[in-house]
């Protein structure tokens, strides 16, 4: 097959969380375990550190490869979902994994897949660990892909636990409390080693620190121990606080040598060394257009509430959200006075664009719908001006549409 071909086969084939949602998911790790130890169990021939959380964990996951990177060291980075290519997922030093290995996996271990009918995501992170076994890699940042404790990455037993903020997403799959959803997320600690909370949250420090001590795991608070004073090249305010816990890791992590201008740097060029996308990021000016992928009650609202601080003449949002995100915790958090396009993200758990309308209308926000992202977001073009102010977000599937 072809990259193309196979990609297709791919995306077909198996289930797919991204595509069709809770019925994708296997809760358990047999799975894995099984595919693992068919590839040769590539997850146990490289050291990694592992990054779970509700919001912020893609960007803390760049963050440390970029600082890793800038200290010498041959870094894997297993991140999900992707944005444009399938290959944004696995990267090494920032590259993307080379299309003709994508091919060849699937290639030589099709009737595997095919006879376990391993789910998308089990399939994927196979295709990472073996990569970077493969590739010998110092080290390799990896990304949860959902909750900790049943996800497919949490065979590995890494150098360094992170889990930067918990808050009410996936509720469907991963319970309805904070405490319930904090209890699945602290499943990826592990007996001795050390794991770092980016954000002390009251209401559930109690989860992690009872975890840890069972699993006798040194704990680490992030915001409790790092100073303010760095930069770094993602503009979202609210990466300050993906920043502490991304220092405090770096600083945990024993077996490297990594220096303070080294985490400085970095945080510099996470983008141009990691190759990350959609997190505050300005596609263009006059109108300004800034597109972030957040996604949930607390990212949304740090992202609205950095909005609100610009100068503009008008505000117009293109949202598009999928179909079992919970709205009425959601639209509240959104401005009246703003112009909506409302548009449905092009995949099969796609919300239709005149329902979000309609609801969106409950809540005092106008606007008209329209059949897709890029056309939701010409209508905006050609409706502003140079001072107005174009957001595009709700959904990390509406920002791949347009970046």
């Amino acid at each position: 097959m072809t990259y193309k071909q196979t990609l297709e086969w791919m995306f077909a084939q198996l289930p797919m969380y991204q595509a069709i949602g809770q019925s994708a998911l296997i809760a358990k790790l047999d799975n894995i375990l099984a595919f693992s130890a068919h590839l040769g169990n590539p997850h146990q021939k490289f050291k990694s550190i592992h990054v779970a959380g509700t919001n912020g964990k893609g960007s803390t996951s760049h963050m440390l490869a970029s600082i890793l990177q800038e200290a010498g060291y041959d870094v894997g980075l297993y991140t999900s979902p992707h944005l444009k290519d399938f290959r944004e997922r696995i990267r090494r030093n920032g590259e993307m994994v080379p299309e003709n290995f994508v091919v060849d996996f699937i290639s030589d271990n099709k009737g595997f897949l095919e006879t376990r009918q391993l789910s998308f995501f089990e399939m994927t992170v196979g295709m990472a660990f073996s990569y970077f076994a493969l590739q010998k890699v110092d080290i390799a940042v990896v990304e949860v892909g959902l909750g900790g404790r049943l996800d497919s990455t949490n065979i590995i037993v890494p150098e360094l636990s992170v889990i930067t903020n918990i808050g009410m997403d996936h509720t469907d799959i991963l319970g309805n409390t904070l405490k319930i959803i904090a209890g699945e997320k602290a499943g990826i600690i592990k007996p001795g080693v050390p794991v770092v909370i980016s954000e002390y949250q009251e209401e559930i420090a109690d989860v992690f620190n009872s975890i840890a001590a069972k699993n006798k795991a040194v704990i680490h608070f992030a915001d409790q121990e790092v100073a303010t004073g760095y930069v770094t090249s993602l503009p979202g305010n609210y990466q300050l606080r993906n920043v502490k816990g991304v220092v405090a890791a770096i600083r945990c992590l024993k077996g490297f040598v990594i220096s303070e201008e080294h985490i400085r740097e970095g945080l510099k060029n996470v983008v141009a060394n990691t190759g990350l996308r959609g997190r505050w990021e300005q596609l263009r000016d006059a109108p300004r257009v800034i597109c972030d992928t957040a996604h949930n009650r607390e990212g949304l609202s740090l992202v609205l509430e950095q909005l609100q601080q610009l100068k503009f003449e008008r505000l117009r949002c293109v949202l598009g959200f999928v179909k079992e995100k919970k709205l009425d915790a959601i639209l509240p958090l959104f401005p009246k006075g703003a112009d909506y396009y409302f548009c449905r993200p092009d995949i099969p758990r796609g919300l239709d664009a005149l329902q979000l309308r309609n609801r969106a209308e409950e809540y005092g926000l106008r606007g008209a719908s329209y059949s897709g992202v890029q056309e939701a977001l010409e209508a905006a073009l050609k409706a502003s001006s140079p001072e107005d102010l174009i957001f595009v977000g709700g959904s990390t599937f509406t920002v791949a549409e347009v970046v």
